[in-house]
């Protein structure tokens, strides 16, 4: 092969490697795991078998917090012009002692081993050897003033036959890629080990682990798996040159190595920051060997230490004469170098938890989702209510086409407050209602502009000005506001309510109290299992606790009973009678209710006969043998009846199977896991026929919210039964395989908070804006008749909608951009309500102002939104590359036009958005985007529904969940114990971890854990004998016992729903799915590692560059 030919690329991105098609694919019941599948990309930078791979000279620094003898310094420091967020170095695998496996050594199934540090060691830098450092120089030429050779032009050597020795055509293509990062975005967190993916390898202080990926072959040999990836470009290469032998030392003939460490520093790259945050970490001390200890993250960050110079190859390798000749090293990066989660939510705690946020500034970011802090709302609205992507926005059309990041707010309008907040106050006007701007209609709200000494106001929204209604004037002060500002909630807060006056009611008269209408599955499934006894059981208590208004005596809900499988049991319960009665309605084609009077009563009037027909239904039903259910009908049943009422309100449906009884909306099984990565897999996400949209529509009329559990025991089709409670605002619970014994605490806890939780009735929102930008998109839980008005027949506390903005128009500087959020609602008493949110924007002329506010979380539950709704009409392939080519664009323009020059082969992130390749990348190894081979079609839609309502904070920890060491944990605090980073490689063997995503908590236990802690948590004697079917952790009177269950309730109450928790043994079955969610590791599905993503990222920049 010609030295000139161009090399053979590796397999694109997303797709599955050659050579890997076979593999048996892991299930989480437990099969054995013979193998998993490469990622996306094949290892990056893993060692290279059959190379002789040279490394740098030793004048240069093994990484950017350490510097070591002669690590060049710039001496002229700017400053002024601080720019960028490097990513630290690249870093090898230590090398001190044993010898490496050869490459293609196997481990047993199922064995893993951990490295034996524990949390808080840190193996650093380069360990110390024993010999003397001897390096053969390995670098281009760098002589001062000369240009490095361009890194696109260093080609990635693939060869089919023996291979030539050109140390040029050794590197990857990112060799020189010094991910730089700011000492202050990274300071390598204490931790395990280092190196890439998933770390079935031996311990990291040993020996460098085996590659992952088969390298070129030595001579003589064949090529077996897959090629290597390629540069976006090979120019031409330098001329070969020669390699002589493998000690320590030969020169290589052809290439002139550095000069030694006592020559002047070289000139190469300067290590910039972002301006946005002025400090930076200081340096290291100058380490000899091994870095001893974890720097203090508590303390404030040092000063900036001077910019450093970089050359793309000064990253070290092992010593050639410590390795055996099979296992030549590429670059590998270490994992403590490059962004952390962790590091970075710590640092935001530290830096803003402390000070309460006062929303009194325009285009303030607010502190991130996992910070504790309190809010004082002076004119803006609070970011539990709405969060945005950018605080300062673009001002043209084309500056926000050219960065590519998306504007746009994620509102949650009944959000709960913490106590120590005030509640939105209520405003009533009278009979006049609130006031309003006379042309776009937008309320009164603190940006309303005062004129002519307080007789007429201009609207903040659209520029009109409006009489200001005679009961409502007041004087101006010396300032031109108004002299009542403080006293009238709508002039100074940024979010308030008002009393909606009959106008604003359906058919002009007041709502009555919305109904609550229970409807319980009574087919064979639903009875056998004891779930049926179990709802009915719990609903005689729930009862007493029906939402109810501020200071009100009782809830002025009243609560409806229907049971059915083929047929529907309406029930009479009115206070009157002595037993209940029971009507049947067979003719499920054309559903009705048999009875007004006696079907929805208030609970405390009919008590006694509510309570004897919940304990009759599960006697009634107990030697049912019918297993074929209806459901259509059901939702038709309770929405006939709240019509009937004359009233909106809530259906609780409790349901097990596919609905396959000849009915409307009858289903039949689709379930078809062949259709996966075909372009029929949108087909699995849609619904099986439109009858249930039709329906939604008809139930979001009458304010008619409907809130499924599922208990699967099979298929049963979530992508359509999910549409109703989709459309009208409601949830989908669903307990797969429900068990009593495991089962019911987490349905029970849901139900619980399902029920009491606030939630506002026929409820429409609409999003206005200034002159310049308008709402073009919606996301969320609801249904749209026209394109401004978002409709939820039920909207609740945990419910968000996002909505994404676009140009109209130029937007200025000087007045920024305003949002106001108005929600209109009918309350739980039954009161017609207008919630208002405000919240006012910078906007920008300079992109680098734009990406100085971006708020990443909100920008990856944005993402996240479009991509799941994007499965609905597009191969998931084309959502997953449409997502990465996305962001790598946010990042190249970043690259180009914020930061200051530097080379090709450094990846430069803007400080805020320095997460977002991480987040990202778990985006993309979702189960909905890339499921693994246990993961259900319905899961899938389950999924995607659910994230498509989730706030900030729950998209944060489900794509990046919370890894806590519990034995870390101190037992004398209330505080949470650390989190560490997602990696199985952060695990010890002799520790117990907890896990959680919002959904789960996982607990695993290492197998060489004390047996005194087994004790002290799980009440038995050894680590066989902790039992997987535990659902809760046993009441043990011991202070270990008594902080981790503090811990878990900590978390669920946190959570909109109860978390399931699952007991995981290290080596035991279920440890397949507890790494799914370690999602800086490779995924068995076949996403790549963190470090693996960003080098892919790294090159979809450069590409887009060049």
């Amino acid at each position: 092969m010609s030295v000139n030919q161009q090399a053979h690329t590796g397999p694109p991105y997303g797709q599955p490697q050659p050579g890997y098609q076979g593999y048996q694919q892991p299930a989480y019941g437990g099969q054995s795991l013979p193998g998993a599948p490469q990622s996306q990309y094949g290892a990056y930078n893993g060692p290279m078998p059959g190379y002789q791979q040279p490394v740098p000279p030793q004048g240069y620094f093994p990484s950017l917090g350490f510097p070591s003898k002669g690590s060049p310094v710039s001496l002229n420091s700017d400053t002024s012009s601080l720019a960028p967020n490097f990513i630290g170095s690249l870093r090898a695998p230590p090398t001190s002692g044993a010898p490496p496996p050869v490459s293609g050594a196997s481990h047993p199934s199922g064995h893993v081993a951990y490295s034996q540090f524990e949390h808080g060691d840190v193996q650093n830098g380069i360990p110390a050897s024993a010999a003397p450092v001897q390096r053969p120089p390995a670098s281009q030429p760098f002589l001062p003033g000369s240009a490095p050779t361009p890194v696109s032009q260093i080609s990635t050597f693939q060869q089919y036959g023996p291979p030539p020795a050109s140390v040029q055509q050794l590197r990857n293509h990112m060799a020189g890629m010094t991910i730089g990062c700011t000492a202050a975005s990274a300071p390598p967190p204490a931790g395990l080990g280092y190196g890439v993916g998933p770390s079935s390898y031996p311990p990291t202080t040993g020996a460098p682990r085996p590659p992952a990926m088969p390298g070129p072959p030595l001579p003589g040999q064949t090529v077996a798996g897959p090629p290597s990836s390629q540069p976006n470009h090979v120019s031409s290469p330098p001329p070969p040159s020669t390699m002589a032998g493998l000690h320590p030392g030969p020169p290589m003939s052809g290439l002139h190595g550095p000069p030694p460490p006592n020559h002047p520093p070289q000139p190469g790259y300067q290590m910039q920051q972002n301006g946005s945050f002025g400090q930076m970490r200081g340096p290291q001390p100058n380490y000899g060997g091994a870095y001893p200890g974890a720097p203090n993250y508590g303390s404030p960050p040092g000063p900036p230490p001077p910019p450093k110079r970089l050359d793309p190859d000064s990253i070290p390798s092992p010593q050639l004469n410590e390795l055996p000749p099979q296992q030549k090293p590429r670059h590998r990066i270490d994992p403590d170098a490059i962004p952390s989660p962790i590091q970075v939510i710590e640092d935001d705690r530290n830096n803003r938890g402390s000070e309460p946020f006062v929303t009194g500034v325009r285009g303030q970011v607010p502190p991130l989702v996992t910070t504790n802090f309190l809010v004082k709302d002076q004119g803006n609205a609070s970011p539990r209510y709405i969060r945005c992507t950018s605080y300062n926005i673009p001002c043209t059309s084309d500056m926000a086409k050219q960065s590519q990041v998306p504007l746009a707010a994620v509102i949650k309008p009944l959000a709960t407050l913490p106590p120590e907040e005030t509640l939105p106050y209520l405003v009533d006007h009278g009979e006049s209602g609130p006031v309003r701007c006379n042309r776009c209609k937008a309320y009164m709200c603190p940006f309303m502009q005062f004129i002519e000494g307080g007789r007429r106001f201009q609207c903040c929204f659209c520029s009109c000005v409006t009489e200001v209604p005679p009961h409502y004037f007041q004087h101006l002060d010396h300032t031109g506001k108004r002299v009542d500002f403080y006293d009238r909630p709508e002039l100074s807060l940024g979010s308030y309510e008002f009393l909606a006056t009959v106008d604003y009611c359906k058919n002009n008269k007041f709502p009555s109290p919305p109904a609550f209408i229970f409807m319980i599955d009574v087919s064979y499934n639903a009875v056998k299992s004891g779930l049926v006894r179990l709802i009915c059981e719990e609903l005689k208590s729930l009862l007493d606790y029906l939402p109810r208004e501020g200071n009100m005596e009782e809830s002025a809900i009243r609560v409806g009973f229907v049971t059915y499988n083929k047929v529907l049991h309406f029930y009479n319960v009115k206070s009157s009678l002595a037993q209940p009665q029971m009507m049947v309605v067979s003719d499920v084609a054309d559903m009705f209710v048999p009875l007004l009077d006696g079907f929805l009563v208030n609970v405390n009037e009919s008590r006694t006969v509510i309570a004897s027909l919940l304990d009759q239904i599960p006697e009634m039903f107990a030697d049912t043998r019918e297993t074929e259910t209806v459901f259509a009908p059901v939702i038709q049943a309770g929405l006939e009846a709240l019509k009937a009422a004359d009233c909106a309100g809530k259906l609780f449906i409790f349901h097990t199977s596919l609905p396959i009884a000849e009915a409307p909306g009858k289903l039949k099984n689709r379930d078809d896991r062949k259709l996966i990565n075909t372009d029929k897999e949108k087909t699995l996400f849609q619904p099986q026929t439109s009858f249930y949209n039709n329906l939604a529509k008809d139930c979001v009329a009458q304010g008619c919210c409907v809130d499924l559990f599922l208990f699967p025991n099979q298929y049963l089709d979530v992508a359509t039964l999910g549409v109703v409670p989709y459309q009208t605002g409601g949830s989908i619970y669903k307990y797969a395989y429900f068990q009593l014994e495991t089962d019911q605490y987490r349905f029970l806890n849901d139900l619980r908070k399902d029920v009491q939780k606030e939630v506002g009735f026929d409820a429409v929102m609409r999003v206005r804006t200034s002159t310049g930008i308008r709402a073009t998109d919606f996301f969320g839980a609801f249904y749209m008749s026209n394109t401004t008005d978002v409709e939820m027949a039920g909207l609740d506390c945990d419910k968000t909608i996002t909505v994404e903005f676009k140009h109209d128009d130029k937007l200025s500087e000087d007045s920024g951009a305003l949002l106001q959020c108005a929600l209109l609602y009918t309350s739980c008493a039954g009161q017609r309500r207008l919630r208002i949110h405000n919240l006012s924007l910078n906007c920008c002329t300079q992109l680098a102002d734009l990406y100085r506010n971006c708020e990443t979380d909100t920008l990856i539950n944005y993402l996240a939104k479009h991509a799941y709704r994007g499965v609905l009409s597009s191969p998931v392939k084309t959502v997953r590359d449409a997502l990465i080519n996305q962001c790598a664009q946010i990042l190249a323009c970043y690259r180009k036009n914020c930061a200051s020059p530097s080379s090709a082969g450094q990846l430069i992130l803007p400080e805020c958005m320095k997460l977002l390749p991480v987040y990202l990348n778990c985006v993309l190894k979702s189960d909905v985007l890339q499921p693994g081979p246990e993961v259900t079609t319905d899961d899938r839609a389950y999924i995607r529904q659910l994230v498509t309502s989730m706030d900030v904070a729950e998209t944060n920890v489900f794509f990046y969940p919370r890894l806590l060491p519990l034995t870390k944990a101190d037992v004398d605090s209330d505080s949470l114990p650390a989190a560490i980073r997602n990696s199985e490689e952060r695990l010890s063997k002799g520790d117990i971890y907890l896990l959680e995503n919002g959904l789960n908590i996982f607990v695993w236990v290492g197998v060489n854990v004390q047996q005194s802690l087994i004790q002290n948590l799980f009440g038995v004697s050894s680590f066989s004998q902790i039992s997987n079917a535990l659902s809760t952790l046993p009441v043990l009177e011991n202070p270990f016992s008594k902080k981790v269950r503090s811990i878990v309730d900590t978390l669920q109450g946190q959570r909109s729903r109860y978390m399931k928790l699952i007991i995981v043994k290290q080596e035991d079955k279920l440890e397949m799915l507890f790494k799914h969610f370690l999602v800086e590791d490779k995924s068995l599905s076949g996403g790549a590692s963190y470090v693996d993503f960003l080098c892919h990222m790294h090159k979809e920049i450069r590409q887009l560059l060049s």
